[in-house]
């Protein structure tokens, strides 16, 4: 009966935001319960049918009074006809710990124990670290430890542009059962995307379904061995989705395992020379589909916040001013990145912050209900407008997320030169958002302070024109950008403590940094950790932490070749050794007090154990 969820999303010291998936139409309603006595509510229900079976809900509780700070909240959801309501508590037994009788969460105002992470691809051959926030709960819950407050997801939730054949016949399987809506395309190969199943390119040569534009010059074409190149620019987009109901299908999939036993997974319409890779991609997914019970169960306790990365919609998302051209002058391209942020709305950025987001779950509601192909057209076209995806957390110290994919600072030299990863409006909003604080929490996908000699190798290709080759997707990698967001840190009124979480690159590692040449620096502390399944190749990130260390160490003169050469940048060594760079599937876990200024920085890792980055001297 629920489909997905329920997952805990935004927590106010009066209100809860519960996010789930039902195949019935009717929204159930919240109930809450702290110290034993039932709170009064007021519960608001929203719903978008997005198929026959198939109801996205956001459910909102605001209580006649404040929670108790760190005190366990109770929720029970209780359906209006009664058998729905006893069907729904023995499906639940499943997500409750030992210690409960219910559903649980708990809100503060002064989070101490954050946990965030990135980049989960069902089909990395490893184990998902996002499992260990269960066992993180039920070792808070039984007073061994302390429980996380806040769970940030930094990026790339889901990889709409890098599938697996079992996953994508698992979506097609989903779409099916739940009657998920299709929808007609214009400028495709398939006239709508119920046809994509059957298709001959359907499994592993969707590249062939996807647009092409006619090479313009010589040294395109020889680069690319065709009179055509691609729209997308992903490597792996043999298996790209493409309709908005793909994408849905693939968010109930990997964040719930309700669904799965239902699902039938075959090799029909896989072609022979793919079969091999379909064989050893399914034992993979069954690996990750038995971790499921316990991510649902972690995420139905713990209060969540998640912003997009590139392959939330695809890979190079906006990355030049080239790329945007093509992209959004093609329609079935605009189509596939309209239907990709119509996924990211429902399943993620409506729990960020939904009053935000309002106005456009109404047009999701008349769009879904709506059998015209230019009712869809016209709703991805306010997607593609929206300019508040970011937002804020009104907790001590606050945490900020930072939109770094659709507010871009575009070149204006070159249409082959990265973006900066927000441009000059928005970072004066976050500047102004920030200046006067004591101290902030910031997220951002991408990590401000990288590893100097992967951005000099992007450097180098960007300067051949070859940005999209590297991903050269970094904050310095623009000019404009860097110097306003290194002047942000050197502004005497930025917060004296000042936190930085991010993702994105495959492998983790935590920076101090502090302001060269000034008495009064602001305490920098970047924590990167990426990803929760995924990690960078072993033998290529030795070679690039060896090489870092040499060229661009704490004390190299190199460095005052670098933006940041007014800064000090050291690395806090991950375990006893003399490397800087951690890689392997883990998740962040953030320990702060004293108003941000004591940062404790570990990785749990997928197999449960621990990697603490140890503080550098900084004097």
């Amino acid at each position: 009966m629920v489909i997905a969820g329920p997952i805990v999303r935004k927590v106010t010291e009066d209100t809860c935001h519960i996010w789930l998936v039902t195949s019935l139409p009717s929204a159930p309603s919240i109930h809450l319960m702290q110290r034993g006595v039932n709170v009064e509510v007021e519960c608001v229900e929203e719903s978008v049918q997005v198929g026959q079976y198939a109801y996205i809900h956001l459910l909102s509780a605001t209580a006649s009074h404040k929670f108790s700070d760190r005190e366990r909240v109770y929720y029970q959801l209780d359906f209006t006809d009664k058998a729905t309501s006893k069907k729904w508590h023995i499906e639940q037994q499943r997500l409750l710990y030992s210690a409960e009788d219910s559903l649980s969460f708990h809100y503060t105002e002064t989070p101490e124990t954050i946990l965030h992470g990135s980049c989960r691809k069902p089909h990395f051959d490893g184990d998902d670290a996002l499992a260990q926030v269960d066992n993180l709960i039920e070792k808070g819950l039984s007073g061994s430890s302390s429980l996380p407050d806040v769970l940030l997801m930094t990026g790339d939730q889901i990889y709409a542009d890098d599938v697996a054949g079992p996953m994508l016949k698992a979506i097609h399987h989903c779409c099916d059962l739940l009657g998920l809506y299709h929808e007609g395309l214009e400028g495709a190969v398939v006239s709508n995307t119920a046809k994509l199943a059957q298709h001959s390119h359907g499994f592993y040569e969707r590249e062939q379904l996807l647009p092409q534009i006619a090479t313009n010059t010589v040294l395109s074409s020889l680069f690319f061995g065709a009179k055509k190149k691609p729209v997308f620019t992903s490597v792996n987009a043999q298996n790209h989705l493409i309709g908005s109901a793909e994408i849905l299908a693939m968010y109930f999939l990997v964040w719930s395992d309700a669904l799965w036993p239902l699902i039938d997974i075959d090799n029909n319409h896989i072609p022979q020379q793919y079969r091999d890779t379909f064989e050893k991609e399914q034992k993979v997914i069954d690996g990750f589909v038995k971790q499921l019970p316990s991510v649902r169960r972690a995420l139905a306790h713990v209060p969540t916040y998640m912003i997009f990365d590139d392959h939330d919609v695809t890979d190079d998302w906006n990355l030049t001013r080239g790329w945007e051209q093509e992209v959004y002058a093609n329609p079935l391209s605009k189509r596939m990145i309209g239907n990709a942020l119509i996924g990211y709305l429902l399943c993620q950025g409506w729990g960020n912050a939904p009053k935000k987001v309002a106005s456009l779950i109404g047009d999701a509601q008349k769009m879904f209900s709506s059998s015209d192909l230019n009712e869809h057209d016209t709703f991805i076209d306010k997607l593609l407008d929206f300019s508040e995806w970011h937002y804020r957390l009104d907790t001590s110290p606050p945490i900020e997320v930072l939109d770094t994919r659709t507010q871009r600072w575009r070149s204006e030299s070159s249409l082959n030169k990265p973006s900066g990863l927000m441009d000059w409006e928005a970072l004066c909003e976050f500047q102004h958002s920030i200046i006067g604080k004591e101290a902030v929490i910031v997220v951002s996908a991408a990590p401000i302070y990288g590893v100097k000699i992967i951005e000099a190798i992007q450097k180098l290709f960007t300067f051949f024109g070859k940005a999209l080759t590297v991903d050269a997707e970094n904050w310095m990698a623009h000019r404009g950008t860097a110097n306003v967001m290194l002047n942000i840190f050197r502004h005497y009124k930025t917060p004296p403590e000042f936190i930085i979480l991010s993702g994105d690159v495959h492998y983790s590692f935590v920076y101090d940094v502090r302001l060269r040449f000034r008495r009064n620096s602001p305490h920098i502390t970047q924590f990167t950790c990426s990803g929760l399944k995924n990690a960078f190749p072993e033998t290529l990130i030795t070679w690039f932490d060896r090489l870092n260390r040499l060229l661009y160490g704490a004390k190299s003169p190199l460095n005052v070749f670098t933006k940041r050469r007014n800064m000090s940048v050291k690395a806090r060594p991950p375990y006893n050794g003399d490397k800087e760079l951690f890689n392997g599937c883990a998740i962040g876990v953030l320990n702060i007090s004293h108003k941000g200024k004591d940062v404790h920085c570990k990785t749990l890792l997928s197999n449960g154990k621990e990697v603490v980055f140890s503080p550098v001297n900084n004097d």
